[in-house]
Order: C-alpha cells, then structure tokens, then sequence
C-alpha cells in the first residue's frame, strides 16, 4: 500500500457530488480518508447511527452524521465559475506543485 497518496481534492475545498444518490449537492470537505480514498462532505450523505445510552449519555438515541463518499464519486468546483472541473498539477517558479483547473487554467 503506497504510504504517500496525491489527492486532487483537499480538505476545505467545495465539490459537486458526481455519482449515487446524493448526486449533484455540493459541500464543502471536512476530513479525507487517506486509507480508504473517501472524503467526507459536510452536510451530504447523512446516516442515522443508533446510540445506546451509557453514563454520558442517559438518554441514547439517534444521531444524524455524514458517511464517506468515494474520492470519485466527487469533483472539484472551480472557484472562478463555480463549475465542477477536473484538476491539473504543474510546478510554479520555485519548483512547486500548484493545482489548476484544465477547464478554465487558472491556478486553485
């Protein structure tokens, strides 16, 4: 298993949902799970996990949280249209990896 995976969606960014049954919401991304290659979207692809009650938490219940969603399953959105777009990497001036968006070119 390859320890040092490249991602082209970072934590913070804005992405459409491009497949399954929540296609076409966009979030913003809260945590990426390297291991498994899923993100997770706030506010998308919310489950119901069952809670038992226990010392903190008397009462149990139902909570409602996001399940992951394959890293494919999702596109970036570019800021400057607010497009989904696939995402580039070049070096800049200094020998460093930049994202861009290929539909526009401009640098996220």
């Amino acid at each position: 298993m390859a320890k040092n995976k490249k991602f082209k969606i970072k934590s913070g960014d804005t992405v459409k949902v491009i497949a399954g049954t929540q296609k076409g919401r966009t979030g913003k991304v809260s945590t990426i799970l390297t291991a498994d290659d899923k993100v997770i979207v706030e506010g998308i692809n919310m489950v119901t996990k069952h809670v038992k009650p226990s010392a903190q938490n008397p009462e149990g219940g139902r909570n409602q949280q996001e399940a992951p969603i394959h890293i494919s399953n999702v596109m970036l959105i570019d800021p400057a249209t607010g497009e989904p777009t696939k995402v580039g990497r070049k070096k800049d001036g200094k020998g460093k990896n930049q994202r861009y968006s290929k539909a526009t070119g401009e640098v996220i």
